[in-house]
């Protein structure tokens, strides 16, 4: 794995999971055109206007017997090619030619997604369990469009 990746699947939803792929997609500062949180006041804001996952870690858990997929999990980006540990807080990126991102922290999974894991265990992304396996929130310094296929190229640090 380098450090650029590629954008392998965008997802939105009305509302909850799971979130429904689609080629392309405008970014605003509030996230993903097209795509609405079941609750806002826990998910979505400036500060996680995007939710991002790794086909590799979603990979990884299918598995182990997980049915999870691009998506399931509520991430509106899933990014291949990369060591995911660089997806941390602070860093910036660029998705395609328009769009600019820095990660705020890692999520903090939920009931919500239980489907996407065996005996419900949604935990098993949980950041201060599983360091380098959970999505991450970001916020958006550079509005545009985004599509399936587009590089995921570093900016650094904040």
């Amino acid at each position: 794995m380098g450090a650029e990746g590629r954008v392998v699947s965008l997802n939105v939803s009305p509302g909850g999971v799971p979130k429904l792929p689609v080629a392309a997609a405008r970014v605003t500062v509030l996230g993903m055109e097209g795509d609405r949180q079941a609750h806002p006041g826990v998910h979505g804001g400036p500060e996680r206007a995007l939710c991002l996952f790794s086909a590799e870690v979603i990979a990884a858990l299918a598995g182990e017997g997980h049915p999870v997929g691009p998506g399931t999990t509520g991430e509106n980006v899933t990014v291949a090619g990369l060591d995911w540990g660089q997806m941390a807080p602070g860093t910036r990126w660029r998705l395609g030619g328009e769009v600019e991102i820095e990660v705020t922290r890692p999520t903090t999974p939920c009931k919500t997604i239980r489907g996407s894991f065996r005996d419900g265990d949604f935990n098993r992304i949980h950041h201060a369990l599983h360091p380098g396996e959970s999505r991450v929130y970001a916020r958006v310094l550079r509005e545009g469009v985004v599509r399936v296929g587009d590089p995921v190229v570093p900016l650094g640090v904040d």
